[in-house]
């Protein structure tokens, strides 16, 4: 790629990404029509994702990742890309790694997110029409050169199977830890709040698990998160709630509630909606070479503390905040991308 064409298109991805912060009312409306295909999709959260990748499509950072790769002119080749519908625009980072990679974007949406894909990439092949010719959406894949593929455990197999044949990233489920010293602040507590409710704890990067050390007394905790309380009015979230709190009641399951969470111990990383697990840990050494031992499993890590994980590791409030250098499944995708030249 020239020169030329990067600094065009990383000036429009810059200007879409000020028009995200801050999008007109045309806009605003088809935000509020993405609900209708997902009932998760509200509006305060679908705002809140386009304000993240807002956030995230900042010049500096635009051009610090860039920088670490070097993208020459070729042939474009056909991406295949399965993107997921758990969370408002996933696979939006797919998207833009294909376009500055200078391939071709062969986009099935899901049927739960297939609206505000389509509405911010119309948005910036309008600031620029450079990228008209990259984007392309397609009910089958077919005549493709590589795919990333984005889903379940169980779809992963599927996916395998069907696209070994070619260059591929195959993304499964992962789990997102919290590890704790019980000496947070009430504000870090309740930055560690939206690393577990955002987006309703449907994602990846949510906390599904807190590490706390060992007599920790969680009344501190459930003070700081008190004002995500509201969650509870969301139909879906609530029936969640209720279903699971009656299971641990009816079996007498040993669990914490404070009306609309609930902890539980268990080893387990992925835990119900609804519900965050909690292990106490007796030192932290032994804790790192566990959550070393299980990084396959982890998108991130959120703590306040520097533990030289082998896991990416975020400060509590920031798991859902990514860096465009910041890959799921700690897999490079630019480098995947750059390499099938």
């Amino acid at each position: 790629m020239s020169e030329f064409y990067k600094e065009r298109k990383v000036e429009g991805l810059k200007r879409l990404g000020d028009f995200l912060l801050e999008p007109d009312d045309d806009f605003k409306d088809i935000l509020s029509f993405a609900k209708h295909k997902n009932g998760w999709f509200t509006l305060e959260e679908v705002s809140k994702a386009v304000a993240a990748n807002g956030k995230m499509l900042n010049i500096a950072d635009l051009e610090t990742w860039l920088a670490g790769y070097k993208i020459e002119s070729h042939e474009p080749k056909k991406i295949g890309l399965i993107l997921a519908g758990n969370l408002p625009l996933v696979g939006f980072h797919d998207i833009i790694s294909v376009l500055m990679s200078g391939n071709i974007a062969l986009i099935k949406l899901s049927s739960q997110d297939d609206i505000l894909i389509p509405a911010i990439l119309k948005k910036l092949i309008a600031i620029e029409p450079e990228f008209e010719n990259q984007i392309q959406y397609v009910e089958r894949l077919e005549n493709f050169d590589a795919v990333i593929a984005t889903g379940s455990n169980n779809s992963s197999r599927y996916f395998d199977y069907y696209f070994s044949k070619v260059p591929n990233i195959i993304r499964k489920n992962r789990n997102s830890v919290a590890v704790l010293s019980g000496e947070e602040s009430s504000e870090e507590l309740k930055r560690l709040g939206s690393d577990i409710f955002d987006y309703y704890g449907l994602g990846c990067r949510n906390i599904s698990k807190m590490f706390v050390p060992k007599g920790y007394v969680f009344n501190h905790f459930f003070e700081s998160i008190e004002e995500f309380s509201p969650i509870l009015n969301h139909h879906k979230y609530q029936n969640n709630y209720d279903y699971n709190k009656s299971i641990y009641l009816v079996n007498r399951v040993e669990h914490l509630d404070n009306g609309f969470l609930l902890i539980a111990p268990s080893e387990n990383l992925s835990s119900p909606l609804s519900v965050v697990y909690q292990e106490a840990y007796d030192d932290l050494e032994s804790l790192k070479e566990k959550i070393n031992t299980q990084a396959d499993q982890i998108q991130v890590v959120s703590t306040q503390m520097d533990l030289h994980l082998n896991t990416p590791s975020v400060k509590l409030g920031d798991s859902q905040n990514p860096k465009l250098w910041d890959y799921a499944d700690s897999v490079d995708t630019m480098e995947f991308l750059i390499g099938l030249s």
